[in-house]
């Protein structure tokens, strides 16, 4: 069995950190360590942590002075920050202030468990650059694909660009079970019905023809992703408006 991912839980509400911790306590991946800002310092410099999940709602002053002392420990620790409705910066935007991520409130532990999982995969193999896939440049940290002929943006949800980066990283062909544990985890009661719904989806998006995907293949029980460029035909600006 595999060691627990550990998570610094920096949130200043007691009722609120102690729910945090004991729900990601529940799963099979991850253990919480909550703390208030005040404690958190001590803790990054006695502890580790593999991941911070960071109130967004904590004074400015502790909150950058924390995410300094985490950018200063000498590894990519990832920060998900949890934010009030439209506090999050423009996912457009190159590159965060602060955080790796951010997580609108209220949110479900599905989705919270979801950008962990994303940002520890991308702590471990260094991932999170630009990439080329099939025509577009895709940029994981701002879930767009941004299309290299006309520059056109087509934005990505969650799970779509997870998906992506999984099978980025991959590099071959990747059964639906495996990807569909990889992204949703194992304990959520998801099929793999699910995972079909958002290939589908997401090749409306990118692919000129979605009933012949060219980018996004299924090959063998699973999918690939065909990463040289030039394979597509622009598509009609209606189609690729997101």
């Amino acid at each position: 069995m595999r060691e627990r991912h550990r998570i610094l839980i920096v949130v200043d509400d007691p009722a609120l950190r102690r729910s945090l911790a004991e729900q990601l306590d529940a799963s099979a991946e991850f253990v919480g360590r909550d703390c208030d800002s005040a404690a958190a310092p001590r803790l990054l410099r006695e502890e580790r942590s593999d991941a911070v999940l960071l109130d967004g709602d904590l004074p400015d002053a502790a909150r950058y002075k924390l995410c300094r002392l985490i950018r200063q420990a000498g590894r990519h620790i990832p920060i998900v920050m949890m934010t009030a409705a439209g506090q999050a910066p423009d996912p457009t935007t190159e590159g965060s202030p602060e955080a790796d991520d951010y997580l609108a409130k209220p949110f479900r532990l599905s989705d919270l468990l979801a950008r962990l999982r994303v940002q520890l995969a991308r702590s471990r193999t260094g991932a999170g650059a630009a990439v080329a896939i099939g025509g577009y440049t895709f940029r994981p940290g701002s879930k767009l694909m941004v299309d290299d002929g006309d520059g056109r943006t087509v934005r990505l949800t969650d799970k779509e660009a997870a998906i992506l980066e999984y099978l980025h990283r991959a590099g071959r062909v990747i059964d639906r079970d495996t990807l569909l544990g990889e992204v949703w985890g194992y304990n959520e009661g998801v099929t793999t019905h699910t995972l079909e719904t958002h290939v589908y989806r997401l090749r409306r998006k990118i692919e000129r023809d979605p009933g012949h995907a060219e980018i996004l293949v299924t090959e063998a029980g699973g999918y690939r992703l065909v990463v040289a460029a030039g394979l597509r035909r622009p598509l009609p600006r209606k189609s690729r408006a997101m």
